[in-house]
């Protein structure tokens, strides 16, 4: 049986396997210019020998060979600059791909998401991030690592076959030597990352909750846990690096040894051809470059793998297959025949056989205590979640048999907190949807009643309010989140809790919007308000996840 860890590699393995194949050509580029550039590199190294050589006495080499030399090195140069910029494009192109996925997956679930906030962020910015140097440095290095000294070979061969078997032998026991300081290093990395991702958690969370920690005078304890949070990490990270400086170690000393070893060949040789030595001499350090270079992007390659094992469970799961709406229904009838929902198998389910049916153009309302279930019923119309049991039908046909994104396209959700954006009213009232004209705006913030407390702030509907609403009060920030649903124009409408947390006052206004934003659309309100329950249509109540008894008409 394999081990939760064996696990976690293999999805990363095929993970960067997919990955690389998708930026097959990305990465092919920054190899092909860094082979180009060997060749310029050996003609090169071959001209500077015969000048040399020329200047110890063996004729043979004059100007015509020094503007050869010259012209060949800023050619290399040139392609060397190219090389860089090909693979920071390489790089760029895995981080838009790779994030733009996860934040498809990470919109895919939605709330239902068993993430935090601290770690969804991390995955989609750090991790992702820890990929950018597989693509741009570590893979185009691992290609020319075999490439460009299998040409230096092939060329010390030409002028001398045992040194070049000598650099064959070096390249050979370099590996071994990677091998040899290589051992946990990506064991380390994955703990490296894990580090950072708990304390990326754990300062966003308490960011959000500063307030609180201050009300509670908790600060001082927070600060000397994140303290603690952040020395592990750069216990971690230095564990890392040290893999790092051992590859390069190892990789100098294989060096020095066949520097020295080919000197030692050609200088005792006698009558031997000076131009061969000095170029198998120069040869060496062309050699070493591409292996240097792989040495020094190998740590890319355990970070990739620890941010990769993170990433797996994400990216490699499969997204939830489903019809598409062929049109947007004008009307919709939606029923629930005995559904079952279970969070947690320890704990009772959040709905136990409910049932019930709403007709087009009708408001239920659901009542009960907290915990009842009446939240659940929103999240399972708006594909956050699965039933386990049961059947849910819109206009009589299995709307469990449509992808999650196609049933929140029909519907429009207001929740008691809405969540504003820093951005103009205007502009967060078009967040709802984002062609609509200046005019359709306009009259969903009329409809919502907007306009009464936008007309008496500087600049009306374009005034700037800040995260989370700053600048508004709850129920101005409310009319806003109800005026996106007037924009959005669904024939479903999803109420939770819509007038909770709001003065007596301010709750009756709201409640005037909201049959307003009702009217001819089926709605379905999730409230503990007794005056929603009487004024905005037929109520039911739950209890335990079941209807506790017979729905009755609400008066008024």
């Amino acid at each position: 049986m394999a081990s939760p860890s064996a696990g976690r590699q293999d999805a990363a393995r095929t993970l960067l396997r997919r990955e690389s194949r998708a930026l097959r050509g990305r990465v092919l580029l920054p190899v092909l210019l860094g082979v180009a550039a060997t060749a310029c590199a050996l003609g090169t190294t071959w001209l500077v020998a015969r000048l040399l050589a020329a200047l110890l006495g063996s004729p043979g080499a004059g100007w015509p060979e020094l503007a050869a030399a010259a012209a060949l090195a800023l050619l290399g140069a040139a392609l060397g600059l190219a090389q860089e910029r090909a693979q920071l494009a390489a790089g760029e192109a895995a981080r838009t791909r790779l994030r733009d996925a996860a934040f498809a997956r990470l919109l895919a679930a939605g709330p239902a998401a068993p993430r935090g906030v601290g770690e969804a962020a991390s995955l989609a910015v750090d991790r992702v991030e820890a990929l950018d140097g597989y693509f741009g440095r570590w893979l185009p290095a691992a290609m020319l690592a075999l490439l460009s000294p299998l040409m230096v070979i092939a060329a010390a061969s030409t002028a001398d076959p045992r040194s070049g078997l000598l650099l064959l032998i070096a390249g050979l026991l370099y590996p071994v030597a990677m091998a040899a300081t290589g051992i946990g290093a990506a064991q380390a990395s994955r703990r490296q990352f894990e580090s950072l991702e708990r304390l990326s958690g754990r300062f966003l969370d308490r960011m959000r909750g500063l307030p609180t920690l201050v009300l509670f005078n908790r600060q001082e304890a927070e600060a000397e846990a994140l303290g603690t949070a952040a020395n592990e990490l750069r216990q971690r990270t230095m564990k890392v690096l040290r893999v790092a400086f051992l590859s390069g170690t190892a990789l100098e000393l294989l060096s020095a040894l066949a520097l020295a070893c080919i000197a030692w060949r050609h200088g005792a040789l006698e009558g031997g051809n000076p131009a061969a030595g000095l170029f198998c001499l120069l040869l060496v350090p062309a050699f070493f470059a591409p292996l240097r270079s792989f040495a020094a992007a190998y740590h890319e390659r355990l970070a990739a793998a620890g941010a990769a094992a993170a990433l797996a469970p994400l990216l490699l799961a499969e997204e939830e297959g489903g019809l598409l709406l062929e049109e947007m229904p004008p009307r919709l009838v939606v029923t629930f025949t005995d559904v079952r929902l279970t969070y947690d198998p320890a704990r009772p389910p959040a709905l136990d056989g409910l049932s019930f049916r709403v007709n087009a153009g009708e408001t239920l309302v659901l009542a009960g205590p907290s915990g009842a279930g009446k939240s659940s019923v929103l999240r399972l119309l708006m594909g956050f979640n699965r039933p386990e049991a049961g059947r849910i039908a819109i206009n009589g046909q299995d709307a469990l048999a449509l992808k999650p994104a196609e049933l929140r396209r029909l519907s429009s959700y207001v929740g008691q907190k809405p969540h504003l954006f820093r951005a103009s009213i205007r502009d967060n009232i078009r967040f709802a949807r984002p062609d609509a004209s200046p005019e359709q705006v306009d009259a969903a913030a009329a409809a919502a009643r907007v306009l009464d407390f936008a007309a008496a702030l500087p600049q009306g509907l374009d005034t700037l309010v800040g995260e989370g609403g700053w600048g508004l009060s709850g129920g101005q920030a409310q009319r806003v989140a109800l005026a996106r649903a007037f924009l959005r124009d669904t024939p479903l409408v999803l109420l939770d809790e819509p007038t909770a947390h709001l003065d007596p006052g301010t709750e009756s206004e709201v409640i005037e919007s909201l049959q307003r934003l009702c009217m001819g659309r089926t709605a379905i309100i999730a409230s503990h308000s007794a005056a929603a329950r009487a004024r905005l249509g037929r109520v039911l109540e739950i209890s335990g996840g079941r209807a506790a008894g017979s729905a009755r008409q609400a008066q008024g």
